[in-house]
């Protein structure tokens, strides 16, 4: 079960991505290259823990220095495309997205993706049409989960005096 913690560990460093890199960004003072800033920083924090701690690991383990052009390739393609998401959260907050709704987005479109890519390159027997129908429902249930969390997020509390703003305000 060491699988589900370090799983469940993912889940709140992953959910506390998003508002960390937003009060990163903000905290830049910048609203012209604030995010851009913000991204230098999690790439130094990417390079740290990324780079760093798996060289220390792999010089502690002793192990091989050889690195298969597969494994290198596909490594270096989740790498990319990782950053290039981390990146376009942050295109997404400069242009006018907040955290709660932009991740929600993120985290109940991302399994969608990829169940779909993983149909793509593995087809269940029978094609399409082996797929039982909760699958379908689940695809739903996460489109409909995301939508409702987009547009009924609590709406932050308003300074006193202040008029309450709508259901689920931005």
């Amino acid at each position: 079960m060491s699988w589900l913690v370090f799983a469940l560990m993912t889940v709140v460093s992953w959910g506390l991505y998003g508002v960390f890199l937003h009060t990163g960004q903000m905290g830049m003072a910048d609203p012209v290259s604030g995010r851009y800033k913000a991204f230098l920083f999690v790439g130094l924090a990417y390079f740290l823990t990324a780079v760093l701690a798996p060289l220390l690991v792999l010089k502690l383990q002793g192990a091989t220095w050889a690195f298969p052009a597969k494994g290198a390739l596909w490594s270096l393609l989740a790498g990319t495309v990782g950053a290039a998401g981390a990146f376009c959260v942050l295109l997404a907050f400069g242009a006018k997205g907040t955290p709660p709704v932009v991740m929600s987005i993120v985290f109940g479109g991302a399994p969608v993706v990829n169940a779909l890519y993983s149909l793509a390159l593995h087809p269940p027997r029978g094609g399409w049409a082996g797929i039982r129908w909760p699958f379908y429902v689940g695809l739903l249930l996460v489109a409909l989960g995301g939508c409702l969390v987009t547009l009924y997020k609590p709406a932050p509390a308003s300074p006193a005096g202040a008029a309450p703003g709508r259901p689920g305000g931005t």
